[in-house]
C-alpha cells in the first residue's frame, strides 16, 4: 500500500502537485524481472471549497486495478472530524480491508464538531461550515473527473457522522445507493436529540449550536431530523447500527483502541457505554418509524457493545455486501 502522496485541487481545476524527478545520465536500466502487481493506493488530496473558502485535505484509496471505472464509497469519521487520530485510517482496517475491492474510498480529514451539514452563521470557534455543500456538490465532481468513477455512490459514518449521512442522503436524495449508519442518533429536534447534538458541538466542540440550525426546536432542527424526514430516504439501501452499550467483545485491553491501558478500557467502558445505549435508544426509535412508514433498511441491534471502533469496524464488513450490491459490485 503506497501511502503519504498528496495532490492539491485549488478552486475547480484539478493542480497536482508532482514531486520533482532525479536528473539521470543515461537510459534506464533494463528491468531485473517481470513488472511488479499493480497495488492499492492511497492519496491526500487538497480540494478548494468555494462556499467555505477552505482547502480540505481528503484521503482518497483506489484499488489495484484502475483500469475500469468504479464507484466510490464516502467513509466519515466522528466528531473529530478526521482532525485528529480518531479516524478510519488509524483505527480501523480500511485499507486492508478494501485492498481487494474495486471501489474508491474517500474520507474528509476536517470538519471536527460540524455534524458535515451547512451552518446558518459562522462560529467564532468553528468559522464556516458548508459541509452539506461540499460534500453532495464541490467534492464529488473532482472525486469523478480525477479517479475514474463510474459515478455511482454510497456513503457510511459513525457516532455524529452516523446522523449526517442520513441527513446527506435526505438532502441530495439521488447522490447515494447505499447508507451506513453506525452508532448515529438520527433525530435532531426531540429534546433527546438536540441534547446529543448539544453534547457535540457545544461541550465538545466550544461551538454555538444555534449558529448550526438556528434557534433550538427551530425549523432548521427540524429540517435536518432523519426522523421527522424518514420518508425521504425510501427506496435507499440502508445499514443501520447500534449496540445496548454493555460491555462486549471488543471492551478488553487487547483491543487496538484500547492499547492495553487500562485507563482507556475504563472511559470505553464507562464513557462509551453510556453513548452507546443513548444511540441505541435512537436508532430503535428510527426502526420504529420505518417500520409505520413501511421503509425497507435493515437494523442491526448488537446484544453488547460500546461507542468504540471494534464494533465500527465490524459494523463496516457487515454493511459492506449490502453497500456493494447498491453501488453495482
Amino acid at each position: 500500500m503506497r501511502c503519504g502522496q498528496t495532490r492539491r485541487y485549488a478552486r475547480w481545476t484539478a493542480l497536482v502537485a508532482l514531486s520533482a524527478l532525479p536528473l539521470t545520465a543515461g537510459p534506464p536500466e533494463a528491468s531485473a524481472g517481470p513488472e511488479p502487481e499493480p497495488e492499492p493506493e492511497t492519496v491526500t488530496v487538497h480540494v478548494y471549497s468555494p462556499s467555505m473558502d477552505r482547502v480540505v485535505p481528503v484521503a482518497v484509496q483506489t484499488p489495484a486495478d484502475t483500469s475500469v471505472p468504479r464507484p466510490t464509497l464516502y467513509l466519515l469519521n466522528g466528531a473529530g472530524g478526521g482532525e485528529d487520530e480518531a479516524t478510519w485510517q488509524h483505527q480501523a482496517d480500511v485499507e486492508s480491508f478494501f485492498a481487494d475491492k474495486n471501489v474508491n474510498v474517500v474520507t474528509p480529514l476536517a470538519g471536527a464538531f460540524s455534524y458535515y451539514t451547512d451552518w446558518q452563521r459562522d462560529d467564532p470557534e468553528l468559522g464556516r461550515n458548508k459541509w452539506t455543500t461540499f460534500l453532495t456538490q464541490e467534492l464529488p465532481p473532482i472525486i469523478d473527473a480525477e479517479f475514474g468513477t463510474s459515478g455511482v455512490n454510497a456513503i457510511a459514518g459513525i457516532s455524529m457522522a452516523g446522523t449526517s449521512v442520513l441527513s446527506l442522503a435526505i438532502a441530495a436524495p439521488s447522490l447515494y445507493r447505499g447508507i451506513g449508519a453506525y452508532s448515529g442518533c438520527a433525530e435532531t429536534s426531540t429534546d433527546a436529540g438536540q441534547f446529543y447534538v448539544r453534547t457535540v458541538v457545544e461541550s465538545r466542540g466550544g461551538a454555538d449550536s444555534e449558529n448550526m440550525w438556528g434557534p433550538l426546536g427551530g425549523p432548521g432542527w427540524v429540517a435536518n431530523d432523519p426522523l421527522v424526514n424518514a420518508e425521504k430516504l425510501r427506496g435507499t439501501a440502508m445499514f443501520i447500527s447500534s449496540s445496548t452499550g454493555l460491555p462486549g467483545e471488543h471492551d478488553t485491553l487487547t483491543a487496538r483502541s484500547v492499547d492495553g491501558d487500562p485507563s482507556v478500557l475504563a472511559n470505553q467502558v464507562i464513557v462509551g457505554g453510556i453513548i452507546e445505549a443513548a444511540v441505541d435508544s435512537c436508532t430503535h426509535r428510527l426502526a420504529s418509524r420505518f417500520d409505520e412508514l413501511g421503509i425497507d433498511a435493515t437494523f442491526d441491534f448488537r446484544p453488547s457493545g460500546t461507542h468504540s471502533w471494534g464494533y465500527w469496524e465490524d459494523d463496516l464488513h457487515e454493511s459492506w455486501p449490502m453497500l456493494a450490491t447498491a453501488m453495482g459490485l
